[in-house]
């Protein structure tokens, strides 16, 4: 089981996740619990690491952000051993939970899970801190924002989980986001391809290390609310969202009539922004030399748009990066200008990328065309489109965005009824 920053925000919060814990261990689980730190805590320290040194040592930062997990990973267990469970805290370096050493975003190599497995078995409930870990040399690593949710699934894996429950302030995975599309309906059942395509575009349910983890694993893991009330049923019986794989869904639906839904989900994202490099030579190598300093920055380039060359050998290039690394881009562009050979840099923030997600779009045809029939009948203008084998995704205006949304949710029949 998994709980966020939101479930764990204050006492009372913590009270009622305590509470949700011994429902489950009272149906006959051996649980172990991961906890992420309380809301708005780690923004707290890592301004104190800010004011400390703008330049501060990453693994020193590690020892400081990785506290806010410790604390209410030792809170659950003493709300739980007030409720009369057997309760204990395990911190990253007790288990341990060993990683690589990039400190700020390491990756989860391996999990000791046999302290572990013994504690659950005597009917104790393990709280571990999520986030944090433990390199070779034993110091403090944490895994980048979000990271509880890939030690929940790290966790999970390790101690081979029959699930991995992970509760946040939604009740699960919906078609697109129900702020904006009051008729989304909540998903049964998502596939990992699938939500791993709706989370790297801009859904903010899982986050997309945990997906590609428990895809990797093959950890099934149900999506649902801590904010349901005292008297609710326990986990088992809550319709959440299901992430699994594809073929534990086929053999689901086998002898069902109906066929599986074309598109899953659409998600929408305003943390991009769009590049135009004019008049580029086209000649081999030309593009090679934008987007390797691009790579060697660590800068991830998403949609990328070469025009026709026009009569003078020249042709213009379009991409997107994220809006976080703007800045950086064009002071590297500006830079390599004269090996690029680029004439002029125009950038836009303002833009949003819509993408339609399914798996069921390998055995379709026309999705693509779909999409683009019924944004041009809004007149919403397309500024660049990208591909996968389950996933269409298109650029517009940001001001179109809820728009895009509404169109899209409705052309393909995902309305609730």
């Amino acid at each position: 089981m998994k709980f966020g920053g939101t479930s764990m925000a204050g006492t009372e919060r913590i009270r009622r996740v305590a509470r949700i814990v011994q429902r489950q261990q009272a149906a006959g689980h051996e649980v172990a619990v991961v906890v992420s730190a309380m809301a708005g805590e780690t923004d707290r320290l890592v301004n104190f690491c800010r004011e400390a040194n703008p330049l501060y040592d990453p693994a020193e930062y590690d020892v400081v952000v990785a506290s806010g997990e410790q604390v209410t990973s030792g809170l659950l267990a003493m709300h739980l051993q007030a409720l009369g469970c057997k309760a204990r805290s395990w911190l990253g370096w007790q288990l341990p939970v060993r990683t690589d050493d990039a400190h700020a975003k390491a990756r989860i190599e391996t999990i000791d899970s046999e302290a572990l497995l013994a504690s659950m078995a005597a009917g104790e409930i393990a709280v571990i801190p999520g986030f944090q870990g433990l390199t070779a040399d034993n110091r403090v690593t944490t895994l980048g924002r979000g990271g509880s949710d890939t030690s929940a699934v790290a966790v999970a894996a390790a101690v081979k989980a029959d699930r991995c429950d992970i509760y946040t302030d939604v009740d699960g995975v919906y078609t697109t986001d129900p702020r904006i599309v009051a008729k989304a309906r909540k998903l049964k059942n998502v596939t990992f391809e699938e939500m791993l395509e709706l989370a790297s575009v801009g859904s903010k349910v899982l986050q997309t290390r945990s997906v590609s983890l428990a895809m990797k694993e093959c950890v099934r893991v149900q999506v649902l609310s801590s904010f349901i009330d005292d008297d609710a049923p326990p986990a088992d019986s809550i319709p959440g969202t299901m992430i699994v794989s594809e073929d534990e869904l086929i053999g689901e639906l086998e002898g069902l009539e109906m066929e599986r839904q074309l598109i899953t989900g659409i998600a929408a994202d305003k943390n991009d922004a769009k590049v135009t490099l004019t008049r580029i030579a086209d000649r081999p190598g030309a593009v090679a030399t934008i987007f390797g300093p691009l790579a060697e920055a660590n800068i991830n380039v998403d949609m990328i748009i070469q025009n026709v060359a026009k009569d003078k050998g020249e042709t213009d290039v379009t991409f997107t990066v994220p809006q976080a690394d703007l800045a950086r881009t064009q002071a590297l562009l500006e830079e390599q200008k004269d090996t690029i050979g680029w004439y002029r840099m125009i950038a836009d923030s303002k833009v949003a990328k819509i993408s339609v997600v399914g798996v069921g779009m390998r055995s379709h045809a026309g999705v693509a065309g779909t999409m683009f029939k019924a944004l041009a009948d809004r007149g919403i203008n397309i500024q660049a489109i990208s591909t996968s084998e389950i996933k269409v995704s298109v650029l517009i205006d940001e001001d179109e965005t809820e728009l895009a949304v509404r169109v899209l949710h409705t052309a393909y029949g995902l309305d609730a009824a």
